[in-house]
């Protein structure tokens, strides 16, 4: 199953993270899942299993996983989740809309989409255990959009002022790239992610300065291995 947006996000009625709160009736173990919206839609602030301990993990935007049909990608969290002490995961995004293809995302901006997820973030830290673990799972498709580093530095602030915890599994690229949960050992451990500021700053700059100048900078740096 593939989620092809149907528009830009500007232009579709998005709920507040608070009316997305209310209930519907949508049909799943809510004792098992937390899932907002509670239904399918066009975006999606949260998706996890609920647990006294769990880890968020943070990609660029959502799929098509709903509650008791995970993609590949969140079965692989799940799993580096149970693996490092977690007893269950929630799945959060840089961005709230759906798309399976990334290329498929807003070209620009949706400040309403953007402000409502960054209610969604705080809301899930504030019920963490002190600090909140939050581990940098997006790979290099945040180069897809020149506006998501900026978004990922409101997550750092949203998180600063709750004492965050940022973290990373397995072995970042050479561009710096934290690695997509799809690609990692269910094995594989979470440790600190100590320069996750100067790394979104610098590629800031890096996808600012435009493709023709990004391969160059990409190729110096890194041998253009993303």
């Amino acid at each position: 199953m593939r989620h092809i947006p149907s528009g830009e996000t500007s232009g579709a009625a998005v709920l507040s993270f608070e009316e997305a709160l209310v209930p519907t009736g949508a049909d799943f173990d809510r004792s098992r899942w937390l899932y907002v919206p509670d239904h399918y839609s066009e975006y999606r602030y949260i998706l996890g299993t609920l647990g006294k301990r769990p880890l968020v993990c943070v990609g660029v935007n959502p799929s098509t996983a709903v509650p008791g049909r995970l993609d590949n990608t969140l079965k692989s969290a799940e799993r580096v989740a149970r693996f490092n002490g977690f007893d269950s995961f929630i799945m959060f995004n840089v961005y709230a809309q759906r798309a399976t293809v990334p290329d498929d995302m807003d070209r620009t901006l949706n400040p309403v989409l953007h402000r409502e997820n960054m209610k969604a973030f705080a809301w899930v830290l504030d019920r963490l255990p002190a600090p909140p673990a939050v581990w940098a799972a997006w790979g290099a498709v945040i180069e897809k959009r020149p506006w998501l580093p900026a978004c990922v530095l409101d997550m750092v602030a949203v998180g600063k002022a709750r004492k965050a915890a940022w973290l990373t599994a397995g072995p970042r690229s050479r561009a710096g790239h934290p690695h997509h949960p799809l690609y990692l050992k269910k094995d594989s451990p979470l440790e600190a992610f100590a320069d996750l500021e100067p790394y979104l700053l610098g590629l800031q700059k890096k996808l600012a300065a435009g493709p023709k100048k990004r391969n160059l900078l990409l190729s110096e740096a890194d041998g253009g291995n993303i």
